[in-house]
């Protein structure tokens, strides 16, 4: 009876897991050149590396507005970084390392005067899940 009564409490515990959906529009777009790449940042110490980011996803650009879905995302602080990878190179081309080349955005939409923090651009994310927006910057 007790390894039921814990099978049981250990399927209830599992089955009240929550998972949120994220939606990102990303306006602003321009050309048709490339992809459109975003990625999702939950710890401060990797943010910009998009190596270590959480999760990345592209889609082909489109001028104008394209949309990302990120489902099953355990609420949390994230932050993200959308860029134009006009030339598909997978990474964002900067003029002497530093300044972007490519159109680009982050989270939060912050004005910056040098390299974004992450938490410029965190935002919280509950289990009802969160619909944003990110401009691109050319």
């Amino acid at each position: 009876m007790k390894l039921w009564s814990g099978v049981l409490l250990f399927l209830m515990a599992a089955g009240g897991a929550v998972a949120a959906d994220l939606q990102v529009e990303v306006r602003g777009i321009q050309g048709t050149e490339g992809n459109i790449r975003l990625a999702l940042y939950e710890n401060p110490k990797t943010f910009r590396k998009e190596e270590h980011s959480r999760l990345q996803q592209s889609q082909p650009a489109q001028a104008g507005t394209l949309t990302f879905r990120i489902e099953g995302l355990a609420p949390g602080r994230y932050a993200l970084i959308v860029y134009h990878d006009a030339d598909s190179s997978g990474t964002l081309n900067r003029f002497l390392g530093m300044i972007p080349t490519e159109g680009y955005g982050l989270s939060n939409n912050p004005q910056l005067s040098g390299p974004p923090a992450f938490n410029d651009a965190a935002f919280d994310v509950s289990d009802s899940g969160l619909d944003t927006i990110i401009e691109l910057r050319y």
